[in-house]
């Protein structure tokens, strides 16, 4: 029985208790971004550090006093070329010298008693450095009293650095875990409880995580905690008409984008990473009101109708239609209760589905396996455009703005061409532009362009122009890309049938998460396979082209809810005229 056409109309469409509720499914975009963005301020290493001075290994007849304390530290740290004092490395000089100022014997060792940190973007302390003051001096000194544990003092920089995006990489294990996990989890018990659940045990979880002193344990509640959060965001999109579809996702778009706009200012007011942590927390926290008050969170009517669940669907049926003013006694709703008895009689038994009935369809596995591969190339290709963008400037904040400002931009060009020109027809367009924009930088970055030697005066040099290529095809590339992104996640929920959406779902977004630890792998190995990896995906971006054409087009049709529906999802022909014409 088709919702979209013979049901939604009779329950009042996409009327004012719809809208109530797809205006409370988009505050959980706010606290999922929250809590993926804030990762940025944790593990940010300072732009100035170096080794804290070691008496110890000066001579005994050495006074510090007797040195100013830049001439102090000349003295004691070694000089690194343009980059300024050794990161890593100190001066050991041997004990029964008293005249400096000659070629005196020293070797270099490594950092003794830690190091000196310059204040990190927003944060005056993060895990990477073992500065800590405020709530949480007191916090960690209470935790130390009851373990008889040393104080917490991580210090993730010289050889330690590889814990980073080690951090990184199991935040995005956590994500990929919780998306197919708690997506199919949507599909089993429903789009409410999934939701409530998840929003519960990841709320706990963030709380422990401002509470850890270990890395190991940071790590692994961390990556629980990214697990639970998987919040699921299904019931907006299903609740609505095919016009408003897109709008209600790209509001969602326009939300995260301001989470990610105001986390900076937070990391400031907060000052230390854990304060940072537990206000990320709250928003999920506040979600928990959802639990008390289940009107504004219904479960999906689409979704009990699908799974053969005619009791409750018919209650949530006329749950919907009292609350958007459909007149309950009018003839026309009892005749859609009696023909819902007629279609599924009343041995009707429900029926519940996962991602493991993929395996037996073959239009659905191939939608999915297409979105999966393109919103990977769309998150693991951004750190190609991002990497170039370090070579103007390496203040955080400016590619960290760039690329929120891009994603802003990306949601406004979905929103004015998505409608008009089709799924299909944008998603191909953001996968081309994000391939070309990928092959010239590379081509780009690696000649080496002089300026000619018989142009004495020139407005722009050959240098310039160079750069200024890269520059603004980095821009294009890092917007398209983003757009690539937005349109896979929502073209996957268009074309998954309602029975297995939520699974379907969690296996695109796993895809992204994977592409986004592509990054993390690259600077776990210091970038040095970065040229293999903007070459792989540069070439994923062409192949991404041609399978893109596979793919249905979902605009202005209904949801599918079954799958037998889902598997009727096939792409139109190449050449309409011709087949129509035979």
């Amino acid at each position: 029985m088709d919702y979209e056409t013979k049901i939604l109309p009779h329950l009042g469409g996409y009327g004012r208790y719809n809208r109530v509720v797809v205006i409370f499914s988009w505050f959980p975009a706010f606290a999922v971004t929250l809590n993926l963005f804030s990762g940025h301020f944790f593990t940010l290493i300072p732009d100035t550090y170096h080794c804290r001075p070691d008496p110890s290994l000066l001579p005994s007849t050495l006074l510090p006093s007797n040195f100013s304390e830049q001439s102090y530290l000349n003295l004691t740290i070694p000089w690194d070329g343009n980059s300024g004092l050794s990161h890593c490395e100190l001066f050991k000089y041997p004990p029964n010298v008293s005249d400096l100022s000659g070629k005196v014997p020293r070797e270099r060792v490594s950092c003794t008693r830690g190091w000196e940190y310059s204040t990190v973007a927003g944060l005056q302390s993060n895990i990477v450095t073992d500065q800590m003051d405020g709530v949480y001096i007191l916090i960690n000194a209470w935790a130390c009293l009851l373990t008889s544990a040393p104080p917490l003092q991580w210090d993730l920089v010289c050889n330690d650095y590889w814990k980073i995006p080690l951090q990184h990489i199991c935040f995005m294990v956590g994500w990929i875990v919780g998306y197919i996990f708690l997506g199919t989890l949507c599909d089993w018990l429903g789009r409410q409880r999934g939701f409530l659940l998840s929003v519960g045990l990841s709320s706990l979880c963030g709380v422990i995580v401002c509470l850890s002193r270990s890395l190991v344990a940071f790590l692994l509640i961390l990556l629980f905690n990214a697990v639970l959060v998987r919040v699921c965001l299904l019931s907006g999109l299903e609740l609505c008409d095919p016009p408003n579809r897109l709008m209600v996702a790209m509001v969602g778009g326009f939300v995260s984008v301001s989470a990610e706009l105001l986390l900076p200012g937070l990391a400031v007011l907060c000052r230390d990473w854990p304060v940072l942590q537990a206000v990320a927390t709250v928003p999920l926290l506040l979600l928990l009101s959802y639990w008390c008050c289940a009107s504004v969170f219904p479960e999906s009517p689409r979704w009990l109708l699908a799974t053969d669940q005619i009791p409750k669907a018919k209650k949530s049926f006329q749950e919907f239609a009292s609350r958007n003013g459909v007149y309950l006694q009018d003839e026309t709703f009892p005749t859609v209760l009696a023909e819902l008895d007629s279609t599924y009689g009343e041995d009707c038994r429900p029926r519940f589905y996962s991602v493991l009935e993929l395996r037996r369809t073959r239009v659905i596995w191939k939608n999915c396996l297409i979105l999966s591969f393109t919103l990977f190339i769309g998150t693991g290709i951004q750190y190609c455009f991002t990497r170039n963008l370090l070579n103007y400037s390496k203040n955080f904040y400016f590619t960290y703005f760039l690329r929120v400002i891009t994603g802003a931009l990306a949601c406004i060009f979905i929103c004015l061409s998505v409608n008009h020109f089709g799924r299909r027809g944008m998603l191909l367009l953001s996968a081309i532009i994000t391939g070309l924009s990928s092959l010239l930088l590379l081509a780009l970055t690696q000649c080496k362009l002089t300026r000619p030697t018989f142009l004495t005066v020139t407005v722009f040099s050959v240098t310039d122009l160079h750069d200024g290529l890269v520059l603004v095809l980095s821009v294009v590339g890092l917007l398209f890309s983003q757009a690539l992104s937005m349109l896979s996640a929502f073209f996957a929920c268009e074309v998954m049938p309602t029975v297995v959406r939520g699974g379907c779902l969690g296996l695109v977004l796993a895809a992204g998460c994977v592409g986004m630890a592509a990054s993390s792998l690259m600077e776990l190995q210091s970038s040095s396979g970065y040229f293999l990896h903007h070459v792989i995906f540069a070439s994923f971006a062409v192949l991404s082209v041609l399978c893109i054409m596979l793919l249905p087009e979902s605009k202005r049709k209904s949801l599918p809810d079954s799958l037998k529906e889902g598997e009727s999802q096939r792409r139109p022909p190449l050449f309409l005229s011709r087949y129509r014409a035979l």
